[in-house]
């Protein structure tokens, strides 16, 4: 029977699983809302389109399904560009929807056109205008296989207003998943036998692991070879913290005391590294190690990362190969003598009681109140480096960073979207002024969605990853400070719970309160960034401690 294209497009959206659309309307996807009206899909109208693509952005990240965005165009449209971006190099599997004025209009000058196809092209992985009703099964089923096919990322589909209400027939196609390919054998033996001949092998987790579901096989392997894990930012859960072979994080762009056992190493096992996030140039400066490649597909061309073995395929399956391959075990004294000096440099600040607040203090507590399954979304800032650094995770998804785009603003979006799919877990933003007030008006999404969620904002009046680093490098700051709103009336004002910390003893018993709340609350966190500035500096002199 013949329909309007758009309801055809919303039952093949509705074929791929989509649960949610992030967006907002407009005028020329009015036909595709009227639509989306009718469907088992929930649309959550978000109050800036850069919201709504943050929020598509962790939807993929947390469950590897793609994430759907929806704007109308020109100016709503070029609002998503941030967040696509985002999920692109961060490698999140994303699907955004843009509006778009009649083909009839699209070759001339013309009120609001611009051409988002050609916007976005550098930004996704494909992207496509819809240009005939009848191949929207088509461009749909392509945009979420490409999406959600290693290594994930953006996709992009233009749907002009008159294909939208044209009348068409058609179906879904079959979404089905291919299978990922199996390591060959060969690859899989020189790997073996070099990890067997090696005298300091360390592995290098990245977000792969987590993406590929891999997390209990890489503990698998540690365990029975007896060869230590580092692992990115993207990478935290990757293995459990308190796991005694984990090194923690490394990403800091100062030496700290995990680039020791990379300095030292001869051999390291890159298992789902994205080279997006933290340079090979930086842990392999003199290009002379040997390198393990295990991923889903082929390394990246540099030069600081030239391969010894590439290992393409399942990361899952070719890690529990692996294990039963390797024969050596390797001494592990070493590494825990690095684990315990990285601890120690953790436990610094845990216990100052000055106010305003040493950050090390905040996210001790913070790691001491949330359980293991509960999710903590980063923004962007100097706290994301103490929160990579610092906070513990014990499980693979709950650390959420963003390291590859590194967008600021993607915490409170990101904090929705985790809550909606995880419901049953509690969920902390964390972010500084700066990067809170981006996206600030998605309060207003928290209180209409009635989601319990915990925002944190350090405050600090002022961009303070960019005062350090000018600080450091000329001796002076210029253009980095601000002034700041009352957070706990600004919050109030959206009817959200507010609370204003005033001790360094209060914050426990605040965010205690917080975390019980039914319903959003915001927690405005003084901080004091002079100790971690002066811990920056230090890692330079660190001296080697095995």
């Amino acid at each position: 029977m013949k329909k309007r294209s758009s309801d055809l497009f919303i039952r093949c959206l509705e074929n791929e699983g989509v649960e949610y659309i992030f967006g907002l309307p407009g005028e020329e996807n009015l036909d595709l809302l009227d639509s989306l009206s009718k469907s088992s899909i929930q649309f959550v109208s978000t109050r800036h389109e850069q919201g709504a693509a943050f929020m598509a952005d962790v939807y993929g990240r947390l469950t590897g399904r793609a994430g759907v965005c929806l704007s109308t165009l020109g100016p709503g449209a070029t609002n998503l560009a941030t967040g696509i971006a985002d999920a692109n190099l961060d490698h999140a599997p994303l699907v955004a929807i843009t509006a778009q004025a009649g083909l009839d209009r699209v070759h001339k000058e013309s009120h609001q056109y611009v051409d988002i196809v050609e916007c976005f092209r550098p930004l996704t992985k494909w992207n496509a205008r819809i240009e005939r009703a009848s191949s929207i099964p088509e461009v749909i089923r392509k945009a979420f296989k490409i999406s959600q096919t290693e290594k994930p990322g953006a996709c992009h589909i233009e749907y002009p207003e008159d294909i939208a209400r044209e009348v068409c027939e058609g179906k879904p196609l079959d979404p089905k998943t291919p299978r990922r390919g199996s390591p060959d054998q060969k690859s899989l033996l020189e790997a073996a036998e070099l990890i067997d001949q090696s005298s300091r092998p360390i592995i290098l987790a990245g977000n792969g692991v987590i993406r590929g579901r891999a997390s209990d096989a890489l503990l698998h392997f540690s365990k029975k070879t007896g060869i230590p894990v580092a692992h990115t930012f993207m990478g935290k859960g990757a293995v459990p913290s308190d796991y005694d072979l984990s090194l923690f994080t490394i990403g800091l762009q100062a030496h700290d005391y995990v680039s020791f056992g990379f300095d030292q190493a001869d051999l390291i096992i890159a298992a789902g590294y994205d080279l997006v996030e933290y340079s090979p140039s930086r842990w392999n400066v003199d290009r002379n190690k040997k390198i393990i490649h295990v991923d889903f597909l082929p390394a990246e061309v540099d030069e600081f990362y030239q391969t010894a073995v590439e290992i393409i395929g399942d990361i899952q399956e070719t890690l529990k190969r692996l294990s039963e391959t390797v024969q050596v075990v390797h001494d592990t004294s070493t590494a825990k003598v690095l684990r315990n000096k990285i601890l120690e440099t953790a436990g610094r600040g845990i216990r100052d009681s000055r106010f305003p607040m040493n950050p090390d203090r905040v996210i001790h507590e913070l790691r001491e109140v949330m359980n293991p399954e509960d999710i903590l979304i980063s923004d962007v800032g100097i706290h994301k480096l103490w929160i990579a650094r610092h906070f513990q995770a014990h499980q693979p998804n709950t650390v959420i960073i963003s390291n590859g785009f590194a967008a600021m603003g993607i915490a409170l979006p990101g904090a929705i979207a985790a809550k909606l799919i995880h419901p049953d877990r509690r969920v902390v933003s964390v972010s500084g002024d700066g990067g809170f007030l981006l996206n600030a008006q998605e309060l207003e999404t928290l209180v209409r969605l009635k989601l319990s969620v915990v925002n944190i904002v350090f405050r600090d009046n002022g961009y303070g990853l960019i005062q350090f680093k000018q600080e450091k490098t000329y001796g002076r700051s210029f253009g980095v400070s601000f002034g700041n709103p009352d957070f706990v009336k600004l919050a109030e004002s959206f009817g959200v719970k507010g609370y204003q910390v005033d001790t360094a003893n209060s914050f426990k018993k605040i965010l205690n309160e917080a975390l019980r709340l039914k319903g959003p609350s915001l927690i405005e966190l003084p901080v004091d960034y002079r100790d971690t500035f002066q811990q920056l500096m230090e890692m330079g002199n660190f001296i080697c401690p095995m």
